[in-house]
């Protein structure tokens, strides 16, 4: 197939052996050489498809990058726009002389379109890594770090910015990438587009990076080498949480608090946190100034074996301490996955998809068990009363496999300490868990099936019901708290 690259056309899609779209008469080759494949992003600024060169026998495959802008009468601006593109396009062809930042192949004009013709680069990006294999530990942070400072370095010593550092933008090559070693980092997408868009039209409120990750002064457009070490800093707490950059900053205190959503067992050392810490500050002249300052931060060995950094006392949105307190707990228990049921139920099934990582299933499968104890259909619910009278054992059993496949971060416990230290109030504790206070005509409409969820927000309350459903907060807490008493 190929794909035409008139942004105003009604039916892209067309056949292989096509030169000209039959819909509005394009041209599907980009001047005679590049053939759009299959379309693999879109934004506000631009369209980004892989591509074939038809010119070279072997048609490798290559990215087509479309800077789309809103159509201007205005002669002077659209002159402005290809002035900006062609200085874009030949800083890019420098820092494309790196063998860990894509090679720009050609920059062209076609149909009043402008292209960018880039390398592509086979593997996969952080963003996904993170969802294949979990967190980052500290060990494959120092690894990361060591390996993307020194494309930033070269990127720096070209006298330019990144302004959109994000696990997004950093690939690891996959093992079929030729004439490259397999695993290494490289760094992609320079935000041509939308910092073309920004200068040349004059977009207020345009700003070149990412909201999670961009360092304040960023936001002002006073993006400075600083700003991409801010932003290489959010991306590394990211990779060692998996918890959004939103929730690990406590606005009520103005500072981080990523320590607080650190997995279990999973501390990290306070040589490495002081350097995260440093590269997170907010004055720009508190922070690292430069590369360089990093790598001497991480090749300076310390006298002593660095020990590991505590949970902060005082967590905003999701206390750390109720988190630990809670493992603590459970975990004794845990070890030996006690499924014995007061009443005959086999747990087994819930137990393997939550060890498979399958938060749907299992959330599904517990609305199910829980129905089951009480003489219910599956796709029943529970009232307000039954759940008075649910069987400890099985409760616990429910709550210790949620806790220990999810390490503490999800189950009714969680969900009880998070109630009280709410006062009880309905709102503020959907408002913590990440739910709507009332229920949604699809209910897997607000759930978030991953580790990256607040803490909490699951298992969901799909299983309650009747006329004061929203009151199954204050019967389970109670419950739970008759089961521990017994």
């Amino acid at each position: 197939m190929s794909y035409c690259l008139n942004t105003q056309c009604q039916n892209p899609r067309n056949p292989k052996e096509e030169v000209i779209c039959r819909t509005c008469g394009s041209k599907l080759l980009l001047k005679e050489r590049y053939r759009a494949i299959k379309p693999i992003g879109s934004g506000g600024f631009a369209r980004t498809y892989s591509a074939i060169d038809e010119d070279i026998p072997s048609h490798p495959q290559c990215v087509i990058k479309q800077l789309h802008f809103e159509q201007n009468s205005d002669p002077a601006t659209a002159k402005k726009v290809v002035e900006l593109f062609h200085r874009e396009a030949e800083r890019l062809d420098v820092l494309g002389k790196h063998p860990q930042i894509p090679t720009l192949l050609a920059h062209l004009e076609q149909d009043k379109q402008l292209y960018l013709v880039q390398e592509l680069i086979a593997g996969h990006n952080l963003e996904e890594e993170l969802e294949r294999y979990g967190v980052f530990d500290e060990q494959k942070i120092w690894k990361f770090l060591q390996d993307f400072l020194p494309i930033l370095k070269f990127v720096h010593e070209q006298e330019s910015i990144h302004r959109d550092i994000k696990p997004l933008n950093i690939m690891r090559r996959s093992a079929s990438a030729s004439q490259a070693e397999s695993g290494e980092i490289v760094l992609i997408d320079f935000g041509v587009a939308k910092s073309i868009a920004g200068s040349a039209l004059l977009q207020t409120g345009t700003v070149v990076g990412s909201p999670e990750y961009v360092a304040p002064e960023q936001l002002k457009g006073k993006a400075v080498r600083a700003s991409d070490l801010y932003s290489l800093g959010v991306t590394c707490i990211y990779l060692l949480t998996a918890i959004s950059p939103f929730n690990l900053f406590d606005n009520n205190t103005d500072r981080w608090v990523w320590r607080d959503y650190l997995p279990q067992q999973r501390q990290v050392s306070d040589r490495l946190g002081k350097i995260l810490d440093k590269l997170l500050l907010n004055a720009v002249k508190e922070r690292y100034q430069s590369v360089d300052e990093v790598l001497q931060a991480l090749n300076t060995p310390t006298l002593k074996t660095p020990t590991l950094t505590q949970r902060s006392p005082s967590p905003p949105a999701a206390p750390p301490k109720f988190l630990a307190n809670l493992w603590q707990q459970y975990l004794p228990q845990s070890q030996g996955d006690d499924l014995v049921s007061a009443i005959g139920i086999d747990y087994s099934q819930l137990q393997r998809l939550l060890a498979a990582g399958k938060w749907q299933q299992a959330d599904l499968e517990t609305q199910a068990l829980m129905c089951q104890a009480m003489g219910k259909l599956p796709t029943s619910y529970l009232q307000l009363g039954e759940i008075d009278r649910f069987p400890c054992e099985d409760l616990q059993i429910i709550d210790r496999l949620w806790m220990k496949s999810s390490s503490g971060r999800f189950g009714f416990s969680v969900q009880k300490q998070i109630y009280e230290e709410s006062n009880r109030e309905y709102q503020v504790f959907c408002d913590r868990l990440g739910w709507p206070v009332h229920n949604p005509n699809f209910p897997d409409s607000w759930l978030k099936y991953t580790l990256r969820a607040p803490i909490g927000h699951l298992p969901s309350r799909r299983w309650a019901g009747g006329y004061d459903w929203w009151r199954h907060a204050d019967r389970l807490t109670a419950r739970l708290e008759q089961c521990q008493s017994n």
